[in-house]
């Protein structure tokens, strides 16, 4: 094709359908039914996670299903009304953090998928999409400085601290896990930090007994580490293999233990589902497989681990993704303040008996 060719794509002509067509073992691919938004996430695919792939498809369908337009006739006025759909009712909020419809955070996910389909689609220039329809922020009236310090973003995203587990709510929830398996799963992320996807990717060879280490050889981004994990993790995971782990073709560490998918590496569906009945039994409100995470390098942090091995711990590549666990550390954080308030009152005293020495003296 040369490069003054077009592509051409049907027009108003198709309606958004997620499907997962056939692909080869161990690959995950999605189709909307249009040729440009497939061939996008046949991109996505070969460069992404499967988590990653499975959200811009379903984010790229839910805008196209809202705006109803192809794709090369989105303009930017198509965006705004797709925020505004997707806040929803603004009389009715969230008292948990004052929002209504979908969070902030959510309707900032899907714009990022939607930009980065128009960026690629301009990029291809085999379209007639010559521009991005999706905004990068809406400028103000501030002078000076760089000119994303000019703009504001179109959703606003709350820093909203994460919630953990009590110790209490721990336990509860390990004795209501009805197999080794998932008890081994849940310590995993409470002893060892590790996400749900690094749980499920582990392998039998990543399971350095001999060192009480881990081996994470898919972290977020495609990054590997090796972390250290308590004992009670390899004593769950030594119960399972001796009692419960089919003899299977996978070489993945967690398999599903019945029905038709006996054998077959674990599914994120399948924890999501583990997980919530547990939390029914236990009577919990919250413990997600992230919370779990979160409890997890908190406690570290709590118990003194360097702020830089909390981060490396947690597989982060930046240390500002780890410094929201100062402000989740309490007591710690309590510590210091008493610990420098004690240092003023001290210095105050100091300076008011110099300035009693110096008048007697006078």
């Amino acid at each position: 094709m040369s490069l003054t060719q077009r592509w051409d794509y049907p027009r108003m002509t198709w309606s958004p359908c997620l499907i997962r067509p056939s692909a080869p073992p161990g690959e995950l691919r999605f189709a909307l039914g249009h040729a440009l938004v497939d061939r996008y996430l046949e991109f996505v695919a070969g460069r992404a996670r499967p988590n990653t792939v499975r959200a811009v498809a379903f984010d790229l369908k839910t805008f196209f299903t809202v705006v109803a337009k192809d794709p090369t006739e989105v303009v930017a006025a198509d965006v705004f009304e797709f925020i505004a759909a997707q806040r929803g009712d603004r009389r009715v909020v969230r008292l948990a953090d004052g929002e209504s419809g979908l969070s902030a955070r959510t309707i900032a996910r899907r714009l990022s998928s939607l930009s980065g389909f128009y960026a690629y689609a301009v990029a291809c220039g085999d379209t007639t999409i010559t521009s991005n329809p999706v905004p990068r922020g809406m400028s103000t009236r501030r002078r000076g400085g760089t000119k994303r310090a000019r703009t504001v973003p179109l959703v606003r995203v709350p820093r909203t601290l994460p919630k953990i587990l009590s110790p209490e709510e721990v336990d509860a929830l390990l004795g209501t896990l009805r197999k080794h398996r998932d008890r081994a799963m849940v310590l995993a992320m409470v002893l060892g930090g590790l996400r749900r996807c690094e749980v499920l990717g582990l392998r039998l060879e990543d399971i350095l007994v001999g060192e009480r280490r881990v081996f994470v050889a898919e972290g977020k981004g495609g990054h590997q580490r090796v972390v250290p994990m308590a004992d009670r993790f390899f004593a769950a995971v030594g119960d399972y293999l001796h009692d419960e782990r089919p003899t299977c073709a996978t070489d993945r560490l967690f398999v599903a233990l019945k029905g038709r998918r006996l054998g077959e590496p674990l599914s994120a569906e399948g924890v999501d589902e583990i997980l919530a009945a547990a939390r029914r039994r236990a009577g919990l409100e919250h413990g997600t497989c992230h919370q779990l995470r979160h409890t997890c390098l908190t406690r570290l942090r709590e118990a003194g681990m360097a702020l830089e091995a909390v981060q490396a711990q947690a597989g982060h590549r930046s240390i500002e993704s780890t410094r929201i666990y100062l402000h989740l550390t309490n007591d710690w954080l309590a510590d210091e303040y008493h610990r420098a308030a004690e240092l003023i009152d001290a210095d105050n005293a100091a300076v008011t008996e110099l300035l009693a020495a110096q008048e007697v003296m006078g």
